[in-house]
């Protein structure tokens, strides 16, 4: 499957997005205030944003929970209605742009859109292109019995387990072969 540039950078942002939801009730929220928010606007160089407000925070929240259910959607088809349903919301409006240095690309928000339409027009749309593709399986959750981060498997043969595999992966590794050798010792 061919991933364009701003694909890439617009899956990247959804499950960085969809991995600030507090885990539960006790978990700290990834988004706690409009500083963070403008945080996260800059670090995922989200363009054409104005000053952010609790509304905007706000908007995100209920957006990114909506994107956790693409996540753990059953099948494509549960995945496809959850994304044409925020992507309708967003009122899409694809043009070709060729700013801040990168070539042709489409930004299917519109101009003027809020980060919350901005985010779920373009990253919505990033997912969509996997269900095309038949790829939806490719949208998981780690597979660690504590850690439920989303993430995109890119791996040319769909084995990929974990959000981080220098953590989770690593972690439940060295915990499976610490219990053999124990088992094996007694």
């Amino acid at each position: 499957m061919l991933i364009t540039h701003d694909t890439r950078c617009a899956l990247d942002t959804v499950v960085d997005l969809v991995n600030t939801v507090p885990e539960d009730e006790s978990a700290p929220d990834g988004l706690p205030d409009v500083a963070a928010l403008q945080e996260f606007v800059g670090t995922h160089e989200i363009s054409d944003v104005g000053v952010l407000t609790e509304f905007d925070l706000s908007a995100v929240r209920r957006i990114r929970a909506r994107f956790a259910a693409v996540f753990a959607a059953p099948d494509a088809r549960t995945a496809a209605g959850l994304i044409n349903d925020l992507v309708a919301a967003a009122g899409t409006t694809p043009r070709l742009t060729d700013h801040d240095g990168y070539d042709w690309h489409i930004h299917y928000f519109a101009p003027g859109a809020s980060v919350a339409d901005h985010l779920t027009a373009d990253c919505g749309m990033a997912l969509a292109f996997f269900v095309v593709a038949g790829e939806q399986e490719r949208l998981r959750r780690c597979e660690a019995p504590d850690c439920r981060r989303a993430f995109v498997d890119l791996s040319r043969n769909r084995s990929r387990r974990y959000c981080d595999s220098r953590t989770c992966g690593n972690r439940l590794h060295v915990a499976a072969y610490r219990a053999r050798r124990k088992e094996a010792a007694g």
